[in-house]
């Protein structure tokens, strides 16, 4: 045999096997598409023979499996079909529980939150009472919005939370309830700010004024103080600038009043400069000299 008819046998044998090879793993992509779509099927028959099953102890056993296999679609829906069979029974909270668990491993904690709820209201004696209380506040506190938006999520969260404290004072999730608290509670101070400020924003001067005073009283710890006492100074002194003539001199008075507690709050502030011009200006206005301006500053700020 030649060296020529030597490479073509070789390439002709190449093909041979490469021919096999595609055939074999194009049969065993068949073969193995078939295996799944037939585990599928006979799984969905499966499901369906448990749907349409009158047998509730079954019918649970099933969804339990389901459940302990991640298959929390299944398993709600087959926890769902039993709701009304099991309500008021002991078996209720077994029920009601496993029912929420799928629902919130769904991310559903609307859903979730109000079977817990059903656990807690209708067994308070449960071994998943307990729990349940925790999971209302947390199905509360997942679902909590960004703190730019309505927190009566987040206020119910925390509420729920509290509650779940005081009932459950050893239990080892107080800690973990806790932070949780303290994380909601910081949406809600942000946005009773952020409210607040938006009227300043929006230049409606009077409404701030309101809400700024509010955001103190509800939270007079609140890491945004400075932000809120610097804006009600200006709320209070843009307000009186814009005012009619009879009620500009009161206005004006108000916020010159404001600029003494700002001042002596906060004497470091980076607002000071501005507050302290905008305070020279409603001075000038209200007839108060510069001297004696000063002399009052000092006196009040001692």
């Amino acid at each position: 045999m030649s060296v020529q008819e030597f490479f073509k046998f070789r390439v002709s044998l190449f093909h041979i096997k490469l021919y096999f090879c595609t055939t074999f793993l194009a049969m065993n992509k068949k073969w193995f598409f078939l295996l799944i779509l037939s585990s599928f099927l006979f799984s969905c028959s499966e499901y369906s023979k448990v749907v349409k099953s009158t047998d509730y102890e079954y019918k649970y056993k099933k969804g339990i499996e389901y459940y302990e296999d991640g298959d929390f679609v299944h398993a709600s829906e087959l926890f769902q079909s039993l709701v009304y069979a099991f309500r008021g029974t002991s078996r209720g909270d077994d029920l009601y529980f496993y029912y929420a668990k799928s629902a919130f491993e769904q991310s559903d904690f609307i859903l979730a939150g109000h079977y817990f709820k059903n656990i807690v209201d209708q067994y308070p004696r449960s071994e998943f009472a307990e729990e349940a209380q925790y999971m209302v506040g947390y199905c509360f506190y997942s679902n909590s919005p960004s703190a730019k938006l309505d927190q009566d999520i987040s206020q119910r969260a925390i509420d729920a939370l509290k509650l779940f404290i005081n009932m459950y004072p050893y239990s080892d999730k107080v800690e973990e309830a806790t932070i949780l608290i303290d994380e909601m509670n910081e949406k809600v101070v942000y946005k009773s700010y952020l409210s607040a400020k938006q009227y300043h924003d929006m230049s409606y001067y009077k409404a701030a004024v309101i809400a700024l005073n509010n955001s103190l009283y509800d939270y007079p710890s609140t890491k945004y103080r400075e932000e809120i006492k610097y804006l009600l100074f200006k709320s209070k002194y843009l307000l009186g600038n814009n005012s009619v003539k009879e009620k500009k001199r009161d206005r004006l008075n108000d916020a010159r009043d404001e600029y003494f507690t700002f001042v002596d709050e906060f004497p470091e502030s980076k607002y000071v400069r501005e507050v302290k011009r905008d305070f020279k200006q409603l001075s000038q206005f209200l007839g108060y000299d510069e001297k004696k301006t000063d002399d009052e500053e000092k006196t009040d700020v001692d």
